[in-house]
């Protein structure tokens, strides 16, 4: 293989590539930027602080999950959807987080990495919201 990444040694071309803009270091620095700021957060606070017990444990696991959709290391194992089914989150909660999310990627990573993690995010957004928000006929 001409080009691998050094994160994964998976080929860094073709429609799966990993992009060479997003690093282990970049996502460390955006998982730990980001919790920083959603604990501090007056709506998405008290949901992780009724849920989170053990905070190095769950920033390792998010490590690990952005690790796996970004640079495909197949290093998480958890099913994070089912996760978050119970948690008393709605439309609101959603949209804070996309712009917590999308904010601080922009502080902590080079724009490009940065644009490819909110464009991310929003997918995954989306998908959590459709499956934890019911669809009511209007």
């Amino acid at each position: 293989m001409a080009a691998e990444t050094a994160a994964t040694g998976r080929a860094a071309s073709g429609p799966f590539a990993v992009h060479p803009a997003i690093t282990a270091e970049g996502i460390d620095r955006l998982v730990a930027a980001f919790y920083a700021k959603a604990r501090a957060d007056d709506l998405l606070g008290p949901v992780f602080a009724s849920k989170v017990e053990d905070w190095p444990a769950h920033e390792a696991k998010i490590r690990a999950f952005w690790s796996a959709v970004m640079l495909r290391s197949g290093g998480y194992d958890g099913r994070p959807l089912p996760a978050h089914l119970p948690l008393p989150i709605d439309e609101r909660h959603f949209a804070r987080w996309l712009a917590l999310f999308g904010e601080t990627a922009r502080e902590v990573l080079a724009p490009e990495a940065a644009a490819i993690f909110e464009a991310r995010a929003r997918l995954i957004g989306a998908s959590f919201l459709a499956a934890i928000i019911p669809v009511v006929p209007r």
